[in-house]
């Protein structure tokens, strides 16, 4: 039998690592032996590529269940309850690490998977109200916002390298500097 392993992060900056030593045990306890990974990193963007993929594997017929670490990776508030209930009318088993109860059948199982996907939207909504409070508490304390200054001397470099005939694109990374940093140093001078 083979099933989807989803893990998702919302940044690069996180590792998906964390997810799959638990989802891989949970597939293979039941009893699925072949298992096809789909790795999604920087979901917080609007699209998904890799869940896209997992999902035309789903709707093609390729996979008997779809694992996940826990209901919200299929999506945030109802976008993953339509997710769910999609896999559902597919005949495709929904295994969670963290929601054992989504491996039972009966009609409580809809509900609660209802009920964790409103909770994971209004969880995302209160991550996003906190980091706005931190900011704006940040900025009347009169902290500054935003990416540091780079440094002189790395968009010097930069600019020789541009003037020297390299791109923007492959001066700014072969001095370390943000692209659009060397992009307005050059159209300043």
């Amino acid at each position: 039998m083979k099933a989807a392993v989803y893990l998702r992060v919302s940044t690069e900056h996180q590792t998906v690592e964390n997810q799959r030593a638990d989802v891989e045990q949970l597939a293979r306890a039941r009893g699925f032996s072949e298992l096809a990974l789909y790795e999604e990193t920087e979901s917080a963007m609007k699209r998904r590529p890799v869940f896209d993929r997992m999902m035309a594997d789903v709707r093609a017929g390729r996979v008997e269940a779809v694992v996940i670490w826990s209901l919200d990776r299929l999506g945030r508030g109802f976008t993953c309850f339509d997710t769910y209930r999609e896999l559902v009318r597919l005949g495709v088993r929904v295994l969670a690490v963290r929601e054992p109860w989504l491996d039972a059948d009966g009609p409580a199982r809809d509900l609660l998977a209802a009920v964790m996907a409103w909770v994971s939207g209004f969880e995302r909504q209160r991550l996003v109200e906190r980091t706005r409070a931190g900011l704006e508490r940040a900025k009347r304390q009169g902290k500054k916002l935003g990416r540091p200054a780079a440094s002189p001397l790395k968009v010097g470099t930069a600019l020789q390298l541009v003037e020297g005939g390299l791109s923007i694109r492959a001066a700014a990374a072969k001095a370390g500097v943000a692209r659009e940093t060397v992009r307005k140093a050059f159209a300043a001078k």
